[in-house]
């Protein structure tokens, strides 16, 4: 009996551990998805400007984008936004034209040489777009995402 309980209430509790953990990740949307969901809220677009092969990209995921102060900033003040411009056969829509990932990619860096990662930030009823090009750990990133909210006309 008591072998019993014991096993139930592990069962409860890492149950309960996965759901909590599942609950503070990143919600990642898509361009299509993000960027019409951003005028609609009128909230900040968040760019993630990634590659699959891209060392810096995925140490910024695992070390920047898991810290729980990161994400309740994002999830308060930003729809965040994955984009992979290397991918093919994909189509991003933007005011009724498409475009691919690299003329998208072109676009929101304004022609720049930035590498990856680069984080683009866009207003978009104000169509300002701002670039944060290079791996930032949490605390930096804090100190980046808190710049544009506060640069937020619609604060």
């Amino acid at each position: 009996m008591k072998r019993l309980l014991i096993i139930s209430i592990i069962s409860v509790f890492t149950s309960t551990l996965t759901f909590s953990q599942q609950q503070n990740q990143m919600k990642w949307l898509s361009w299509n998805e993000g960027y019409p969901l951003a005028k609609e809220k009128n909230k900040i677009l968040m760019i993630d400007l990634y590659t699959d092969w891209c060392g810096w990209c995925k140490k910024m995921d695992r070390d920047t984008y898991a810290n729980q102060d990161v994400i309740k900033i994002i999830d308060k003040h930003f729809i965040a936004v994955k984009l992979n411009p290397e991918l093919k056969n994909i189509k991003y829509d933007i005011e009724g034209k498409t475009y691919t990932g690299m003329q998208l990619y072109a676009m929101l860096v304004q022609n720049q040489r930035t590498g990856y990662p680069t984080t683009v930030f866009l207003y978009t009823k104000e169509k300002k777009l701002y670039l944060e090009p290079g791996y930032k750990d949490a605390i930096q990133f804090n100190q980046v995402l808190n710049k544009y909210i506060n640069l937020n006309p619609n604060n």
